[in-house]
């Protein structure tokens, strides 16, 4: 079996997996198996592959460009899904005499565009419209007030994002951006123009005081980490124009359709899983880095911390049993400055980290230097993981490197808004793939939101000094701490 295979201008290249073509065989049997290609052709039936919430999870429909006929419950979506990219290229015409854009969500409202708007502006900063974005999704209100300091009232629009318009974070965010404005002395016609709701839930968009002109929707079965394809992405699409949108949802689609007709043998993202389940089996892996060697990528590895961790951070799986280990930590940072901090431990530490190499084929910059740059960088790339695979052998042990240290290395023929699409879905359709075959809920988060619940009589014994009955002896005693100060 070939070590290279390539779809939507992305190639992989598991070389230095060291899997025998018997060992890739007996993977590709597990995973089919365990029934990864069945919960693909689930997710694209609209069948509800998110079992808690009984959703279906059809965020191929949303980059869908074929416009194909796509069903949750016998209707297809794909009419609504184009209403929606109608009113996005519409409200980006529009936008004449703004100079900033206030972009407020959290996790899957947040890393997206996040990482998209960044890497696009990254490869071009004179790409796009002059128009200023500014992400915020800390609570803390520096990171607030930062961005405040640099945005103009007169000429902002604030895009409020979060799925159930209750997310704690955004709304206090979204609060305090709102007195900002009206003590600037942003009128109350003014103040609706300015303000964009992005949401499932209109009807608390609403309550909140949205103008229903200006609510984006989209639905309960987009999870939010899977949501930059919908409305979620409009931060795109108004900095860069709807065409680079477009283009973005065509590289996620072109992906889509690999995943849907490859064979197993040929196909991308159930290769790229049954990687880790191999590392996972031979070398125990508790870790796993992703290392970009792309300077416009430095936000991706964590975009994939929430959907890997996120997805997969669970020891329960859909039956109730208690799993076999899942998701492994995930962390890693641009290379080459990854180099010069936590590769010592990657080339001689006592655990083996398998790592994913991602680079891009073409520089990315104008600069008249830039091949030489960039031919210096995938030389460091190509070397790192030469030396995790082969290591050294010195004369002193303390100097040696063991070598058989896995990686996988991920080709982009250039990076772009289309590529970037095809990249992120290459992750996605991966993480389905290890959630079926780890028998896990790859779409919920409840350990995520027992922390939002804990929070409300927190914050409330903190503002009031009220009842602390329901909060445990070891907050209780923190809170007072905080109170006596």
């Amino acid at each position: 079996m070939t070590s290279f295979i390539s779809a939507a201008g992305i190639t992989l290249d598991t070389a230095y997996q060291s899997i025998s073509d018997k060992q890739w065989q007996g993977l590709i049997d597990l995973g089919i198996a365990k029934g990864a290609l069945q919960k693909r052709d689930d997710l694209w039936a609209g069948n509800p592959v998110n079992h808690s919430e009984h959703r279906a999870a059809l965020h191929p429909a949303l980059r869908n460009r074929s416009m194909a006929p796509m069903l949750i419950d016998g209707v297809d979506v794909m009419p609504q899904i184009k209403q929606v990219w109608t009113r996005i290229d519409n409200f980006c015409n529009q936008l004449i005499g703004i100079t900033d854009v206030i972009c407020l969500g959290i996790g899957g409202s947040d890393w997206g565009p996040r990482l998209v708007c960044d890497a696009l502006y990254q490869i071009n900063p004179n790409n796009g419209k002059s128009i200023r974005l500014h992400f915020v999704a800390n609570v803390d209100s520096a990171e607030l007030a930062t961005t405040l300091a640099k945005a103009q009232p007169h000429s902002t629009r604030v895009l409020i994002t979060s799925k159930t318009f209750t997310t704690l974070e955004t709304i206090r965010n979204a609060q305090t951006v709102i007195n900002w404005l009206t003590s600037n002395k942003v009128s109350q016609n003014q103040l609706k123009k300015c303000l964009i709701g992005i949401t499932a839930n209109i009807a608390a968009a609403e309550r909140f005081g949205i103008s229903p002109d200006n609510i984006f929707p989209f639905w309960d079965w987009v999870g939010g980490r899977f949501s930059v394809w919908s409305a979620v992405g409009l931060p795109i699409a108004i900095k860069f124009g709807f065409k680079t949108f477009q283009d973005f949802l065509a590289g996620a689609h072109a992906m889509d359709l690999h995943f849907k007709n490859a064979a197993p043998e040929e196909n991308m993202p159930l290769l790229l899983a049954l990687t880790l389940i191999h590392n996972q089996r031979k070398h125990h892996i508790k870790a796993k880095a992703i290392v970009p060697y792309a300077h416009a990528l430095r936000f991706l590895p964590e975009w994939l911390q929430q959907l890997e961790m996120e997805s997969h951070g669970k020891r329960i799986t859909i039956d109730g049993r208690t799993s076999d280990p899942t998701s492994p930590v995930v962390f890693g940072s641009a290379g080459s400055n990854s180099q010069h901090s936590y590769f010592q431990m990657l080339h001689q530490g006592n655990q083996i980290i398998p790592v994913d190499f991602i680079a891009v084929k073409e520089p990315m910059s104008q600069l008249p230097e830039a091949s030489e740059h960039h031919s210096l960088l995938l030389a460091n790339c190509l070397a790192q993981a030469q030396a995790l695979a082969n290591g050294s052998e010195e004369t002193s042990a303390y100097d040696s490197c063991p070598g058989g240290r896995p990686s996988n290395l991920i080709w982009l023929e250039k990076l772009d808004a289309y590529h970037l699409g095809a990249l992120l879905a290459l992750y996605e359709h991966r993480a389905l793939c290890l959630g079926a075959i780890w028998h896990l809920n790859s779409f919920d988060q409840p350990g995520v939101e027992l922390g939002k619940k804990l929070a409300k009589p927190i914050k409330q014994a903190l503002d009031t000094g009220g009842d602390m009955s329901g909060i445990d002896s070891v907050t209780q005693s923190r809170i007072r701490w905080l109170q006596s100060k």
